[in-house]
């Protein structure tokens, strides 16, 4: 066999589905359906509702109530193909595993490559918007404000983000005492948020007036469309709970309920905030408000409380999801460093709590840093690129599988497949390409890093076998 027949076999060889699922795996399995679907909807419902309104309203007008239900449609065909995968491979690893399973080693390593440049910088980005969230706190309640200096990253009027760094220092902190007290943490945070979003629908709709919703597609059909693609990444995370395979209690019948729970309540309650939003305050006038939630409380309804309230909910909403988005970054380096791809340190257990104590240091301080220091600006947007290429990829997986393994049990089943995961992979490709041309430069430059790795490191240290049939 020549060289490069040798690196074909290598690059290709897939990992067969009973060894993904590790049975011995030696995490506690401490996580019913209720802890599955709290980590994706804190993964989820977080800094989007709370600023992606501004953003939107001005494109679709009050159709961005309708923006929302098209957007979440779009999840939804790949939050299916996750269900039926995250039942039939309840692995740490998530769509890593998956695509490791179905197309490859060198498919699988770009898929958690993605999930590394995904998890990590949105991390950081979500750490630098609770600073800011913390400053507006402070600004209601006392009339104070962190300085710039210790609030802003340099380049942006600042030495070093101190509020970012002390939220991810607390959510690595809390991660180290274990998967069971991180979810019950995650827990009491994601029915605080959902009840400061609650609270805001309560108040804003005192202030509903239905001729703001006249015309309801102003902009057309065309701006509600823009309004969705805007919107949709507000509903990127809700595949986090699929991290958790290999420490829940049930897996094969929770992660898929987990994830097509979560995505329903997520879409309910960002439609109801959405209606209340625009009911509340002409829809004219969310040009250029980033705070949009709590400017419709400070301008149309009476009482200084609420946007303190709301206030709250966002820092608490934003400390939500950098825990579980933290964590499932460190479940995907253990699945990759399990199975060779990265270094082994990753994948050491604590004895004790059963958690990869290196890892998630190593993970939380470097993201610490990252959000001290480094004003990420365009950067972020990359997390979304880096999501749908690693949708797009478990839509294919489905595919695949059904073809080649169509006797192995699933507890959930994709509904008109292949119809259904191929509009999900049209989808994700459709959304990618409307992401601007510096993302997709930063995006490219990510993976000529990663493959760097791959073939100077990880195609060799591999611990799968190079099957006989390549």
């Amino acid at each position: 066999m020549s060289n490069e027949q040798r690196v074909g076999a290598r690059v290709l060889r897939r990992k067969p589905i009973d060894q993904l699922t590790h049975p011995g795996s030696e995490m506690k399995r401490t996580m019913g359906v209720g802890h599955l679907t709290m980590i994706s909807i804190g993964a989820t419902l977080g800094t989007g509702i709370f600023v992606v309104l501004g953003q939107a309203v001005p494109l679709a007008g009050p159709a961005v109530v309708v923006s929302f239900v098209l957007a979440g449609i779009t999840a939804l065909f790949s939050a299916l193909s996750y269900a039926e995968l995250a039942g039939l491979i309840p692995a740490s690893g998530s769509s890593y595993s998956y695509t490791y399973a179905t197309l490859g080693e060198i498919v699988a390593w770009v898929c958690g490559w993605c999930l590394v440049l995904e998890y990590g910088v949105s991390v950081a980005a979500v750490a630098v918007g609770w600073g800011q969230y913390v400053n507006e706190l402070l600004d209601l309640v006392t009339g104070l404000r962190i300085p710039d200096v210790l609030s802003q990253p340099p380049g942006a009027g600042g030495i070093v983000n101190v509020p970012a760094v002390l939220v991810v220092v607390i959510s690595m902190l809390v991660l180290l005492g274990g998967a069971k007290g991180s979810a019950r943490t995650n827990t009491i945070l994601v029915w605080v948020k959902v009840g400061a979003l609650l609270m805001f629908c309560a108040v804003a709709f005192t202030a509903f007036k239905a001729g703001n919703l006249q015309p309801l597609f102003p902009l057309g059909l065309a701006g509600m469309s823009a309004g969705a693609a805007t919107l949709f990444f507000s509903y990127i995370g809700f595949d986090a709970a699929s991290t958790a395979g290999e420490e829940a209690k049930n897996p094969q019948r929770d992660l898929p309920r987990a994830i097509i729970l979560s995505l329903v309540v997520i879409t309910a309650l960002y439609c109801a905030v959405a209606l209340a939003a625009v009911g509340a305050m002409p829809w004219q006038t969310f040009e250029g408000t980033e705070a949009a939630l709590s400017r419709v409380l400070t301008d149309n309804v009476s009482g200084a409380i609420w946007p303190i309230l709301l206030s709250i909910g966002a820092v608490v909403a934003t400390t939500s999801v950098v825990l579980t988005v933290l964590y499932g970054q460190t479940r995907i380096l253990y699945a990759m460093s399990r199975d060779g791809l990265v270094p082994s340190i990753f994948a050491k257990l604590s004895p004790k709590t059963g958690v990869p104590f290196v890892n998630t240091v190593v993970v939380g301080l470097f993201i610490a840093v990252l959000a001290a220091l480094v004003p990420l600006g365009s950067l972020a947007d990359a997390t979304s690129i880096g999501t749908l290429f690693a949708f797009a990829l478990v839509n294919i997986a489905v595919i695949i599988l059904r073809r080649t393994e169509p006797d192995r049990q699933r507890t959930f089943r994709v509904p008109f497949s292949p119809v259904t995961p191929l509009l999900g992979l049209g989808f994700c490709v459709y959304m990618m390409f409307s992401l601007g041309l510096d993302t997709w430069i930063a995006f490219l430059a990510w993976m000529v890093l990663g493959f760097v790795i791959y073939f100077g490191y990880s195609v060799r240290k591999a611990r799968l076998a190079v099957p006989s049939d390549f």
